[in-house]
């Protein structure tokens, strides 16, 4: 494959950094003793007594705390950005530019000239954290709507959160700042290169600072190998790629999709014919933010070789966000691979893995950074990532991690969140619920709530006319039971009522055969 290199004298070194190698649990090791994490959330839950927490004192000022852990209702009597009806009425709900918010800010003032003395101001802090902490638990137990694993537990790696990590500059080059974890971020990186089959002398990579960063840098790395390239990518893609196509001032095509979200080749092809003259950037989605779908890569490589583009004329970028560590443990589901012409892959590390702090893991092939990367001689390296300074600590959690789960670790919570959501699936359906689940997908998608309330008090992503709930591994049956319950009676309120005449119909989205409206009822049961 061609792509252009800034400066044809300078080759890449030969990665030196030692690392530190992700060691698999063997079959003989003894079991944990608990099934579930020490440090996971349920576990906390219910060992906490929230009503021993320490009560503020009287002269502390309570209109600097967050009394309501449920963020107010944005509302404009315009309605620019169209509303949703609520127990029968419109009340839009609009995300109003330079409109900002400081009701709920808990404001820093100055110390005052004795608080050494009397330590009035760290019993003040300490009551805010103390709430903090408290109302974060609660948002925590009724988190439901984002893909975030919250069953985790890192109090070994406490011991390090003194040090001020940095992993500044290229991972396998050595920089003059000495207090880095490239060893633990060159070792996570060769895990997740041979899970997507790339040689570790073909591959270069590094921990983002989140799944956006590592969009970013796989479409630019794209964009530098084509300079005049075209972006490809569906409508339903992450915002963070239309972002990139602003940023990079590329040109893009947006590909409609099929109604499980997954991108319509017949239109990619339709579009790719108008503009064979140019090369292809193409954004493949593995597990999409809204249904959780999984683009057709195979499909979509075999399309662009019936268009008349040569593997050296196009790139693909795979987004895998949150799925891209899923699908290698679901069988049965397509190969996310270097050994098919793929340019790079990324995921996030707050997701699926679980870490604490957002992050993201980003591998392209070797050849093409060269056309992106520079010397720094104040690094003493090369820069070659879209941040300068980066978390250390990230790579010590992802290596932790990965460690003491393994493969065998995450295909066991592959396969509960699995279980899990066709369970949420069946129940909602049972209940009379429009909804849909993607069989590549933990992310089960419905009709959208009719209560704000409700949907904020769960946390749920919600687009138009549905919503949904992305299955973790922290989230239980009695949890997706709790949910369903609850929905359950409130839509009882909802529709029983009179204020609304019967659930929405919600074909459009979910297809003929998931909705269950008055009109299209009798469809889903025949299916």
């Amino acid at each position: 494959m061609k792509y252009r290199r800034s400066n044809p004298s300078f080759w890449l070194p030969k990665n030196h950094i030692h690392r530190a190698a992700i060691h698999f649990p063997s079959a003989s090791a003894p079991p944990p003793p608990s099934k579930q994490m020490a440090g996971s959330i349920d576990m906390m839950l219910r060992d906490l007594n929230l009503e021993k927490v320490e009560s503020l004192p009287e002269d502390f000022d309570p209109t600097t705390v967050i009394k309501d852990p449920l963020p107010p209702i944005a509302r404009d009597s315009s309605g620019l950005n169209g509303g949703h009806p609520v127990n029968g009425q419109e009340k839009p709900r609009e995300i109003v530019l330079g409109r900002n918010v400081h009701t709920t800010c808990l404001e820093v003032t100055e110390p005052d000239a004795d608080d050494e003395v009397t330590g009035e101001r760290e019993a003040y802090m300490a009551s805010v954290l103390a709430r903090y902490r408290k109302s974060l638990l609660e948002r925590t137990k009724h988190h439901l709507g984002y893909p975030y694993n919250l069953d985790f537990d890192y109090g070994a790696l406490s011991q390090l959160q003194h040090f001020s990590i940095n992993n500044l500059g290229d991972p396998f080059i050595e920089s003059n700042y000495g207090v880095h974890s490239r060893q633990f971020e060159v070792g996570v990186l060769d895990w997740f290169a041979r899970l997507w089959e790339l040689e570790k002398n073909e591959y270069w990579g590094y921990i983002t600072n989140c799944g956006t960063e590592g969009n970013l840098h796989g479409i630019l790395v794209g964009r530098e190998v084509f300079p005049e390239g075209i972006l490809y990518a569906s409508h339903e893609s992450h915002y963070s790629i239309f972002k990139a196509a602003r940023m990079y001032r590329m040109d893009c095509e947006k590909v409609n999709t099929l109604i499980s979200g997954e991108i319509d080749c017949k239109d990619f092809k339709a579009k790719l014919s108008l503009h064979k003259d140019k090369p292809a950037i193409i954004n493949v989605n593995i597990g999409t933010t809204v249904k959780g779908a999984v683009d057709d890569l195979d499909l979509v490589i075999k399309t662009l070789e019936e268009t008349g583009f040569t593997h050296d004329r196009f790139y693909i970028h795979c987004d895998g966000a949150l799925f891209g560590l899923m699908m290698p443990f679901v069988k049965l589901a397509p190969k996310v691979s270097f050994k098919k012409p793929i340019g790079s892959v990324s995921v996030s590390g707050h997701k699926f893995v679980g870490c604490p702090m957002p992050c993201g893991v980003q591998i392209t092939r070797l050849e093409h950074i060269n056309a992106l990367s520079r010397n720094v001689e104040y690094l003493a390296s090369r820069d070659a990532t879209i941040m300068g300074s980066r978390n250390g600590h990230a790579p010590l959690f992802l290596w932790y991690t990965l460690n003491r789960k393994g493969y065998r670790g995450f295909r066991k919570e592959v396969q509960k969140c699995l279980r899990n959501a066709h369970y949420l699936k069946g129940r909602l359906t049972s209940a009379g619920i429009g909804a849909m689940l993607n069989e590549l997908s933990s992310t089960v998608v419905f009709e959208r709530p009719q209560d704000e309330e409700f949907t904020r008090k769960w946390q749920l992503a919600c687009q138009g006319n549905i919503a949904h709930v992305v299955v973790m591994p922290n989230i239980t049956i009695e949890k997706l039971d709790d949910f369903v319950n609850e929905l359950i009676e409130k839509r009882a309120i909802w529709y029983e009522s009179g204020k609304l005449q019967s659930p929405p119909c919600v074909a459009s989205d979910l297809g003929n055969s998931n909705c269950l409206c008055a009109i299209h009822k009798g469809t889903a049961l025949e299916s």
